[in-house]
Protein backbone atom coordinates (compact mmCIF):
# COMPACT_ATOMS: atom_id res chain seq x y z
CA UNK A 1 0.00 0.00 0.00
CA UNK A 2 2.75 2.47 1.03
CA UNK A 3 6.24 2.41 -0.48
CA UNK A 4 8.82 4.95 0.73
CA UNK A 5 12.19 5.00 -0.99
CA UNK A 6 15.21 7.15 -0.09
CA UNK A 7 13.06 9.89 1.40
CA UNK A 8 15.13 12.94 2.29
CA UNK A 9 14.10 16.43 3.32
CA UNK A 10 13.33 18.86 6.08
CA UNK A 11 12.87 22.59 6.59
CA UNK A 12 14.65 24.76 4.06
CA UNK A 13 18.19 23.55 3.58
CA UNK A 14 18.27 21.72 6.90
CA UNK A 15 17.93 17.98 6.35
CA UNK A 16 15.85 16.38 9.09
CA UNK A 17 15.02 13.09 7.36
CA UNK A 18 17.83 11.32 5.54
CA UNK A 19 17.46 8.47 3.06
CA UNK A 20 14.56 6.66 4.75
CA UNK A 21 13.08 3.61 3.00
CA UNK A 22 10.33 1.19 4.06
CA UNK A 23 7.13 -0.51 2.91
CA UNK A 24 3.83 -0.99 4.73
CA UNK A 25 1.27 -3.52 3.55
CA UNK A 26 -2.55 -3.48 3.84
CA UNK A 27 -3.68 -4.66 7.28
CA UNK A 28 -0.36 -3.70 8.89
CA UNK A 29 0.40 -1.11 11.59
CA UNK A 30 3.86 0.46 11.48
CA UNK A 31 4.86 2.50 14.53
CA UNK A 32 7.49 5.22 14.20
CA UNK A 33 9.56 5.77 17.33
CA UNK A 34 12.53 7.90 18.29
CA UNK A 35 13.68 10.57 20.72
CA UNK A 36 12.65 14.20 20.37
CA UNK A 37 14.19 15.75 17.27
CA UNK A 38 14.85 12.41 15.56
CA UNK A 39 12.58 13.24 12.61
CA UNK A 40 9.45 11.22 13.39
CA UNK A 41 6.85 13.93 12.70
CA UNK A 42 8.87 15.38 9.84
CA UNK A 43 8.89 11.99 8.14
CA UNK A 44 5.11 11.72 8.49
CA UNK A 45 4.63 15.25 7.12
CA UNK A 46 6.74 14.40 4.08
CA UNK A 47 4.75 11.23 3.41
CA UNK A 48 1.50 13.20 3.67
CA UNK A 49 2.79 15.97 1.40
CA UNK A 50 2.62 18.69 4.04
CA UNK A 51 6.40 19.13 3.68
CA UNK A 52 8.14 18.85 0.31
CA UNK A 53 10.79 16.19 -0.13
CA UNK A 54 14.27 16.97 -1.43
CA UNK A 55 14.95 13.45 -2.65
CA UNK A 56 13.34 10.05 -2.81
CA UNK A 57 9.80 8.95 -3.56
CA UNK A 58 6.49 8.10 -1.88
CA UNK A 59 4.14 5.69 -3.62
CA UNK A 60 0.60 4.97 -2.46
CA UNK A 61 -1.21 2.04 -4.05
CA UNK A 62 1.61 1.74 -6.63
CA UNK A 63 1.13 5.35 -7.70
CA UNK A 64 3.42 8.30 -7.03
CA UNK A 65 1.91 10.43 -4.28
CA UNK A 66 2.66 13.61 -6.24
CA UNK A 67 0.37 12.48 -9.06
CA UNK A 68 -2.80 12.59 -6.92
CA UNK A 69 -5.08 15.61 -6.93
CA UNK A 70 -5.82 16.96 -3.42
CA UNK A 71 -9.21 15.26 -3.26
CA UNK A 72 -7.87 12.00 -4.71
CA UNK A 73 -5.10 12.02 -2.13
CA UNK A 74 -7.58 12.67 0.67
CA UNK A 75 -9.73 9.74 -0.46
CA UNK A 76 -6.67 7.51 -0.15
CA UNK A 77 -4.85 9.01 2.83
CA UNK A 78 -6.30 10.27 6.13
CA UNK A 79 -3.91 12.37 8.20
CA UNK A 80 -4.14 13.07 11.93
CA UNK A 81 -1.56 15.78 12.70
CA UNK A 82 0.02 16.25 16.12
CA UNK A 83 -1.43 19.73 16.68
CA UNK A 84 -4.66 21.29 15.43
CA UNK A 85 -5.38 24.94 14.76
CA UNK A 86 -9.02 26.06 15.00
CA UNK A 87 -9.57 28.77 12.39
CA UNK A 88 -13.33 28.54 12.79
CA UNK A 89 -15.69 27.50 15.55
CA UNK A 90 -17.46 24.25 14.70
CA UNK A 91 -19.59 21.79 16.58
CA UNK A 92 -18.15 18.35 17.13
CA UNK A 93 -20.36 16.81 14.46
CA UNK A 94 -19.50 19.52 11.94
CA UNK A 95 -15.81 18.95 12.63
CA UNK A 96 -16.14 15.22 12.00
CA UNK A 97 -18.20 15.91 8.86
CA UNK A 98 -15.18 17.72 7.40
CA UNK A 99 -13.65 14.26 7.02
CA UNK A 100 -16.16 13.67 4.20
CA UNK A 101 -14.95 16.67 2.19
CA UNK A 102 -12.98 14.53 -0.31
CA UNK A 103 -16.24 12.88 -1.39
CA UNK A 104 -18.18 16.10 -2.02
CA UNK A 105 -18.70 17.66 -5.45
CA UNK A 106 -19.58 20.98 -3.88
CA UNK A 107 -19.65 22.51 -0.42
CA UNK A 108 -21.62 19.62 1.11
CA UNK A 109 -24.13 19.93 -1.74
CA UNK A 110 -23.96 16.18 -2.41
CA UNK A 111 -24.26 14.91 1.18
CA UNK A 112 -25.46 11.30 1.09
CA UNK A 113 -26.70 8.67 3.49
CA UNK A 114 -23.27 7.03 3.08
CA UNK A 115 -21.61 10.25 4.31
CA UNK A 116 -23.97 10.44 7.28
CA UNK A 117 -23.35 6.78 8.15
CA UNK A 118 -19.56 7.26 7.97
CA UNK A 119 -19.74 10.25 10.34
CA UNK A 120 -22.07 8.49 12.77
CA UNK A 121 -19.90 5.37 12.81
CA UNK A 122 -16.68 7.35 13.34
CA UNK A 123 -18.21 9.30 16.24
CA UNK A 124 -19.48 6.12 17.87
CA UNK A 125 -16.11 4.38 17.57
CA UNK A 126 -14.31 7.26 19.24
CA UNK A 127 -16.95 7.93 21.91
CA UNK A 128 -17.74 11.53 20.95
CA UNK A 129 -21.40 11.16 19.90
CA UNK A 130 -22.63 12.79 23.12
CA UNK A 131 -20.68 15.96 22.23
CA UNK A 132 -22.10 16.27 18.69
CA UNK A 133 -23.67 19.68 19.31
CA UNK A 134 -20.84 21.01 21.49
CA UNK A 135 -18.37 23.55 20.13
CA UNK A 136 -14.96 21.97 19.61
CA UNK A 137 -13.06 24.70 21.49
CA UNK A 138 -15.06 24.05 24.67
CA UNK A 139 -13.73 20.50 24.94
CA UNK A 140 -10.64 19.36 26.81
CA UNK A 141 -7.46 18.52 24.91
CA UNK A 142 -8.16 14.80 25.16
CA UNK A 143 -11.75 15.20 23.99
CA UNK A 144 -10.64 17.32 21.06
CA UNK A 145 -8.10 14.68 20.10
CA UNK A 146 -10.83 12.05 19.94
CA UNK A 147 -12.91 14.33 17.69
CA UNK A 148 -10.06 14.75 15.23
CA UNK A 149 -9.46 11.00 15.25
CA UNK A 150 -13.15 10.60 14.39
CA UNK A 151 -12.68 13.07 11.54
CA UNK A 152 -9.83 10.96 10.16
CA UNK A 153 -11.90 7.77 10.49
CA UNK A 154 -14.85 9.39 8.73
CA UNK A 155 -12.56 9.96 5.76
CA UNK A 156 -12.58 6.16 5.20
CA UNK A 157 -9.19 6.24 3.49
CA UNK A 158 -7.28 2.98 3.08
CA UNK A 159 -4.10 4.59 4.51
CA UNK A 160 -4.06 6.29 7.93
CA UNK A 161 -1.16 8.55 8.93
CA UNK A 162 -1.36 9.33 12.65
CA UNK A 163 1.00 11.61 14.56
CA UNK A 164 0.84 10.69 18.26
CA UNK A 165 -2.87 9.79 18.18
CA UNK A 166 -2.99 9.12 21.93
CA UNK A 167 -1.73 12.60 22.81
CA UNK A 168 -3.76 14.10 25.72
CA UNK A 169 -5.78 10.88 26.19
CA UNK A 170 -6.11 9.07 29.51
CA UNK A 171 -5.29 5.37 29.58
CA UNK A 172 -8.87 4.20 29.00
CA UNK A 173 -9.25 6.27 25.84
CA UNK A 174 -5.74 5.34 24.70
CA UNK A 175 -6.79 1.72 24.86
CA UNK A 176 -10.14 2.40 23.15
CA UNK A 177 -8.54 4.39 20.36
CA UNK A 178 -5.73 1.94 19.65
CA UNK A 179 -8.12 -1.01 19.83
CA UNK A 180 -10.16 0.80 17.18
CA UNK A 181 -7.09 1.43 15.02
CA UNK A 182 -6.08 -2.20 15.41
CA UNK A 183 -9.56 -3.29 14.38
CA UNK A 184 -9.40 -1.06 11.27
CA UNK A 185 -6.17 -2.78 10.25
CA UNK A 186 -7.18 -6.37 11.06
CA UNK A 187 -10.87 -6.31 10.11
CA UNK A 188 -10.90 -3.74 7.30
CA UNK A 189 -7.42 -4.16 5.90
CA UNK A 190 -6.39 -0.53 6.39
CA UNK A 191 -2.74 0.43 6.36
CA UNK A 192 -1.66 2.45 9.41
CA UNK A 193 1.52 4.43 9.97
CA UNK A 194 1.63 6.13 13.36
CA UNK A 195 4.16 8.15 15.30
CA UNK A 196 4.34 7.14 18.96
CA UNK A 197 5.90 8.82 21.95
CA UNK A 198 5.17 5.82 24.20
CA UNK A 199 7.40 2.87 23.35
CA UNK A 200 5.24 0.39 25.26
CA UNK A 201 2.03 1.37 23.49
CA UNK A 202 3.75 1.10 20.13
CA UNK A 203 5.12 -2.34 20.98
CA UNK A 204 1.67 -3.53 22.08
CA UNK A 205 -0.31 -2.42 19.05
CA UNK A 206 2.10 -2.36 16.10
CA UNK A 207 3.14 -5.19 13.80
CA UNK A 208 6.48 -3.51 13.10
CA UNK A 209 8.41 -0.60 14.54
CA UNK A 210 10.67 1.91 12.82
CA UNK A 211 13.12 3.47 15.26
CA UNK A 212 14.67 6.75 14.15
CA UNK A 213 17.87 8.44 15.28
CA UNK A 214 19.14 11.73 13.89
CA UNK A 215 16.81 11.50 10.91
CA UNK A 216 17.88 8.01 9.89
CA UNK A 217 16.54 4.51 10.54
CA UNK A 218 18.32 3.04 13.54
CA UNK A 219 16.31 -0.18 13.43
CA UNK A 220 13.19 -1.51 11.74
CA UNK A 221 11.53 -4.82 12.51
CA UNK A 222 9.10 -6.58 14.82
CA UNK A 223 8.59 -5.12 18.32
CA UNK A 224 10.68 -8.00 19.71
CA UNK A 225 13.57 -7.00 17.43
CA UNK A 226 13.38 -3.27 18.13
CA UNK A 227 12.47 -2.99 21.83
CA UNK A 228 15.70 -4.46 23.13
CA UNK A 229 17.76 -3.00 25.93
CA UNK A 230 20.98 -2.26 23.96
CA UNK A 231 19.05 -0.64 21.08
CA UNK A 232 16.73 1.49 23.22
CA UNK A 233 19.54 2.55 25.54
CA UNK A 234 21.74 3.55 22.61
CA UNK A 235 19.09 5.58 20.77
CA UNK A 236 17.30 7.19 23.72
CA UNK A 237 20.39 7.52 25.92
CA UNK A 238 18.38 6.16 28.86
CA UNK A 239 18.81 3.14 31.10
CA UNK A 240 15.95 0.69 30.57
CA UNK A 241 14.95 -2.88 31.33
CA UNK A 242 12.86 -4.85 28.85
CA UNK A 243 10.64 -7.80 29.63
CA UNK A 244 7.71 -9.66 28.13
CA UNK A 245 4.17 -8.35 28.57
CA UNK A 246 2.41 -10.54 31.19
CA UNK A 247 -0.48 -11.44 28.86
CA UNK A 248 0.79 -10.97 25.29
CA UNK A 249 3.91 -11.97 23.29
CA UNK A 250 5.01 -8.34 23.17
CA UNK A 251 8.03 -6.62 24.76
CA UNK A 252 7.61 -3.87 27.33
CA UNK A 253 10.14 -1.38 28.61
CA UNK A 254 10.74 -0.03 32.11
CA UNK A 255 12.86 3.03 32.86
CA UNK A 256 15.64 2.60 35.38
CA UNK A 257 16.04 5.90 37.21
CA UNK A 258 19.52 7.02 38.16
CA UNK A 259 20.17 6.57 41.87
CA UNK A 260 23.64 8.13 41.81
CA UNK A 261 22.49 11.05 43.93
CA UNK A 262 21.24 8.84 46.75
CA UNK A 263 23.07 6.70 49.27
CA UNK A 264 22.25 3.02 49.14
CA UNK A 265 20.80 2.07 52.51
CA UNK A 266 22.44 -1.10 53.84
CA UNK A 267 20.05 -4.01 54.27
CA UNK A 268 21.06 -7.34 55.72
CA UNK A 269 18.45 -10.02 56.28
CA UNK A 270 18.86 -12.31 59.29
CA UNK A 271 16.88 -14.47 61.70
CA UNK A 272 15.99 -11.53 63.97
CA UNK A 273 13.45 -10.32 61.41
CA UNK A 274 11.28 -13.42 61.90
CA UNK A 275 8.34 -13.72 64.29
CA UNK A 276 7.04 -17.21 65.05
CA UNK A 277 3.73 -17.95 66.76
CA UNK A 278 1.29 -20.85 66.82
CA UNK A 279 -0.70 -19.00 64.16
CA UNK A 280 2.02 -18.12 61.66
CA UNK A 281 5.62 -17.59 60.68
CA UNK A 282 6.20 -13.96 59.71
CA UNK A 283 9.16 -12.15 58.20
CA UNK A 284 9.36 -8.36 58.10
CA UNK A 285 12.07 -6.49 56.15
CA UNK A 286 12.72 -2.75 56.53
CA UNK A 287 12.78 -2.38 52.73
CA UNK A 288 11.03 -4.19 49.90
CA UNK A 289 12.65 -7.36 48.63
CA UNK A 290 12.39 -8.58 45.05
CA UNK A 291 10.41 -11.81 45.31
CA UNK A 292 9.39 -14.80 43.22
CA UNK A 293 6.96 -17.25 44.80
CA UNK A 294 4.16 -19.75 44.38
CA UNK A 295 2.22 -18.23 47.27
CA UNK A 296 -1.54 -18.03 47.70
CA UNK A 297 -1.49 -14.24 48.04
CA UNK A 298 0.69 -12.20 45.65
CA UNK A 299 2.24 -15.13 43.77
CA UNK A 300 4.68 -14.53 40.92
CA UNK A 301 7.17 -11.68 40.85
CA UNK A 302 7.02 -8.46 42.86
CA UNK A 303 8.54 -6.36 45.62
CA UNK A 304 7.36 -7.08 49.17
CA UNK A 305 8.35 -6.36 52.76
CA UNK A 306 6.32 -8.99 54.61
CA UNK A 307 6.07 -12.77 54.20
CA UNK A 308 3.44 -14.77 56.10
CA UNK A 309 3.28 -18.56 56.36
CA UNK A 310 -0.08 -19.17 58.03
CA UNK A 311 -1.16 -22.30 59.86
CA UNK A 312 -4.50 -23.81 58.81
CA UNK A 313 -6.28 -26.96 59.88
CA UNK A 314 -5.46 -30.12 57.94
CA UNK A 315 -9.12 -30.29 56.88
CA UNK A 316 -9.18 -26.67 55.67
CA UNK A 317 -11.65 -26.15 52.82
CA UNK A 318 -12.76 -22.91 51.20
CA UNK A 319 -14.55 -21.99 47.98
CA UNK A 320 -12.45 -18.86 47.50
CA UNK A 321 -9.04 -19.43 49.06
CA UNK A 322 -7.53 -16.18 47.75
CA UNK A 323 -10.33 -14.03 49.17
CA UNK A 324 -10.27 -15.87 52.49
CA UNK A 325 -6.49 -15.37 52.65
CA UNK A 326 -6.87 -11.65 51.92
CA UNK A 327 -9.41 -11.33 54.72
CA UNK A 328 -7.07 -13.13 57.11
CA UNK A 329 -4.11 -10.90 56.23
CA UNK A 330 -6.14 -7.71 56.57
CA UNK A 331 -7.55 -8.78 59.95
CA UNK A 332 -4.00 -9.56 61.05
CA UNK A 333 -2.92 -6.01 60.21
CA UNK A 334 -0.96 -6.75 57.04
CA UNK A 335 -0.93 -4.43 54.04
CA UNK A 336 -2.16 -6.51 51.12
CA UNK A 337 0.09 -4.95 48.48
CA UNK A 338 3.23 -5.41 50.60
CA UNK A 339 2.62 -8.97 51.75
CA UNK A 340 3.15 -12.47 50.37
CA UNK A 341 0.89 -15.05 52.00
CA UNK A 342 1.23 -18.86 52.17
CA UNK A 343 -0.57 -21.48 54.21
CA UNK A 344 0.47 -24.78 55.72
CA UNK A 345 -1.10 -27.53 57.83
CA UNK A 346 2.19 -27.92 59.74
CA UNK A 347 2.51 -26.44 63.21
CA UNK A 348 4.29 -23.16 62.55
CA UNK A 349 6.08 -23.39 65.91
CA UNK A 350 8.02 -26.26 64.31
CA UNK A 351 9.52 -24.03 61.60
CA UNK A 352 13.25 -24.40 60.95
CA UNK A 353 15.03 -21.09 60.41
CA UNK A 354 18.77 -20.81 59.84
CA UNK A 355 21.38 -18.50 58.33
CA UNK A 356 24.11 -19.73 56.01
CA UNK A 357 27.17 -17.85 54.76
CA UNK A 358 30.27 -18.59 52.72
CA UNK A 359 32.51 -16.83 50.20
CA UNK A 360 30.94 -13.48 51.06
CA UNK A 361 27.41 -14.72 50.31
CA UNK A 362 24.76 -14.98 53.03
CA UNK A 363 21.18 -16.26 53.05
CA UNK A 364 18.41 -17.11 55.49
CA UNK A 365 16.19 -20.17 55.00
CA UNK A 366 12.88 -21.02 56.66
CA UNK A 367 11.13 -24.36 56.16
CA UNK A 368 7.90 -25.83 57.49
CA UNK A 369 7.56 -29.48 56.52
CA UNK A 370 5.06 -32.24 57.10
CA UNK A 371 5.01 -35.39 55.03
CA UNK A 372 1.69 -37.03 55.84
CA UNK A 373 0.51 -36.22 52.32
CA UNK A 374 3.80 -36.96 50.59
CA UNK A 375 3.58 -37.55 46.84
CA UNK A 376 5.76 -39.19 44.24
CA UNK A 377 5.37 -36.66 41.44
CA UNK A 378 5.91 -39.31 38.77
CA UNK A 379 2.89 -41.23 40.14
CA UNK A 380 0.66 -38.25 40.92
CA UNK A 381 -1.93 -38.45 38.15
CA UNK A 382 -4.54 -40.17 40.29
CA UNK A 383 -3.87 -38.23 43.48
CA UNK A 384 -6.18 -35.63 45.03
CA UNK A 385 -4.87 -32.32 46.34
CA UNK A 386 -4.37 -31.79 50.07
CA UNK A 387 -3.20 -28.77 52.02
CA UNK A 388 0.49 -28.24 51.29
CA UNK A 389 2.90 -29.01 54.06
CA UNK A 390 6.41 -28.16 52.80
CA UNK A 391 6.86 -24.42 52.46
CA UNK A 392 10.36 -23.10 51.78
CA UNK A 393 11.61 -19.52 51.99
CA UNK A 394 15.05 -18.50 50.73
CA UNK A 395 16.04 -14.90 51.44
CA UNK A 396 19.29 -13.70 49.89
CA UNK A 397 21.52 -10.79 50.82
CA UNK A 398 22.57 -9.61 47.37
CA UNK A 399 21.48 -8.79 43.84
CA UNK A 400 19.96 -11.69 41.91
CA UNK A 401 19.55 -11.75 38.16
CA UNK A 402 16.34 -13.15 36.66
CA UNK A 403 18.29 -16.27 35.78
CA UNK A 404 19.50 -16.62 39.37
CA UNK A 405 15.94 -16.48 40.73
CA UNK A 406 14.92 -19.37 38.49
CA UNK A 407 18.08 -21.36 39.23
CA UNK A 408 17.55 -20.80 42.97
CA UNK A 409 14.11 -22.36 42.72
CA UNK A 410 15.49 -25.35 40.83
CA UNK A 411 18.34 -25.84 43.29
CA UNK A 412 15.98 -25.55 46.26
CA UNK A 413 13.56 -28.10 44.79
CA UNK A 414 16.39 -30.57 44.17
CA UNK A 415 17.62 -30.10 47.75
CA UNK A 416 14.12 -30.65 49.16
CA UNK A 417 13.74 -33.85 47.15
CA UNK A 418 17.12 -35.09 48.36
CA UNK A 419 16.06 -34.44 51.96
CA UNK A 420 12.91 -36.52 51.46
CA UNK A 421 15.07 -39.31 50.09
CA UNK A 422 17.44 -39.14 53.06
CA UNK A 423 14.51 -39.32 55.46
CA UNK A 424 13.04 -42.24 53.47
CA UNK A 425 9.74 -40.48 52.99
CA UNK A 426 7.46 -42.54 50.75
CA UNK A 427 4.24 -41.82 48.92
CA UNK A 428 1.73 -43.69 51.14
CA UNK A 429 -0.46 -44.54 48.15
CA UNK A 430 2.22 -45.94 45.83
CA UNK A 431 4.98 -46.90 48.27
CA UNK A 432 7.53 -45.16 46.02
CA UNK A 433 9.98 -42.40 46.89
CA UNK A 434 8.19 -39.11 47.63
CA UNK A 435 9.38 -35.92 45.95
CA UNK A 436 7.22 -33.44 47.85
CA UNK A 437 3.62 -32.92 48.93
CA UNK A 438 0.64 -32.06 46.76
CA UNK A 439 0.70 -28.26 47.18
CA UNK A 440 4.19 -27.28 48.33
CA UNK A 441 5.12 -23.59 48.10
CA UNK A 442 8.46 -21.96 47.43
CA UNK A 443 9.63 -18.37 47.82
CA UNK A 444 12.93 -16.78 46.77
CA UNK A 445 13.56 -13.18 47.78
CA UNK A 446 16.58 -10.90 47.49
CA UNK A 447 17.54 -7.55 48.98
CA UNK A 448 18.87 -6.45 45.55
CA UNK A 449 21.54 -4.53 47.42
CA UNK A 450 25.22 -5.34 47.55
CA UNK A 451 26.94 -8.22 45.79
CA UNK A 452 25.90 -9.21 42.26
CA UNK A 453 24.79 -12.85 42.17
CA UNK A 454 24.12 -13.75 38.52
CA UNK A 455 23.78 -17.52 39.04
CA UNK A 456 22.37 -19.91 41.63
CA UNK A 457 23.09 -23.34 40.15
CA UNK A 458 24.42 -26.06 42.47
CA UNK A 459 28.12 -25.35 41.80
CA UNK A 460 27.92 -21.57 42.35
CA UNK A 461 28.56 -19.99 45.77
CA UNK A 462 24.90 -19.06 46.14
CA UNK A 463 23.68 -22.40 44.83
CA UNK A 464 25.88 -24.28 47.30
CA UNK A 465 24.38 -22.34 50.20
CA UNK A 466 20.83 -22.91 48.94
CA UNK A 467 21.45 -26.61 48.38
CA UNK A 468 23.03 -27.14 51.78
CA UNK A 469 20.63 -24.86 53.64
CA UNK A 470 17.39 -26.17 52.17
CA UNK A 471 18.57 -29.76 52.62
CA UNK A 472 19.52 -29.28 56.27
CA UNK A 473 16.45 -27.22 57.22
CA UNK A 474 14.10 -29.65 55.46
CA UNK A 475 15.73 -32.64 57.20
CA UNK A 476 15.29 -31.00 60.61
CA UNK A 477 11.72 -29.92 59.83
CA UNK A 478 10.77 -33.45 58.73
CA UNK A 479 12.36 -34.94 61.84
CA UNK A 480 10.47 -32.48 64.05
CA UNK A 481 7.25 -33.37 62.26
CA UNK A 482 7.89 -37.09 62.76
CA UNK A 483 8.59 -36.61 66.44
CA UNK A 484 5.41 -34.58 66.89
CA UNK A 485 3.42 -37.31 65.15
CA UNK A 486 5.14 -40.10 67.07
CA UNK A 487 6.55 -41.65 63.91
CA UNK A 488 9.48 -44.02 64.13
CA UNK A 489 12.34 -44.31 61.64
Amino acid sequence: MLHVQGLTGGYGKELIVKNVSFDVQPGEILGILGPNGSGKSTLLKMISGILPKQAGSVKIADRDADSYSPKEFARNVAVLPQMHAHAFSHTVKATVELGRYPYQTGLFSSWTTEDEAAVTHAMERTGVTRYENTLIESLSGGEQQRVFVAQALAQQAPLLLLDEPTNHLDIAYQQQLLDTVRSLAVDEGKTVVSVFHDVNLAALYCDRLLLMENGEIAKIGSPQDVVREPIIQSVYKAAVKTQAHPELPKPQMTLLPSMNDSVEVPLVVDETQFTVTADSVQFHAPHSLKTVSSAVHNPGTGWYTTFVNRHVDANYECDDVKKEMEDYLEKSGHHLTDTVGMMTAVQTLHVEIASFADEGVSIVIAVTAGVGNAVDVSMAREREAHVGTINTWIIVNGRLSDEAFIQAMITATEAKTRALQTEKVLDPLTGTQATGTSTDSLLVAATQIGQELPYAGPITPLGKLIGTGVYECTIRAIQTYKEAKGWKG
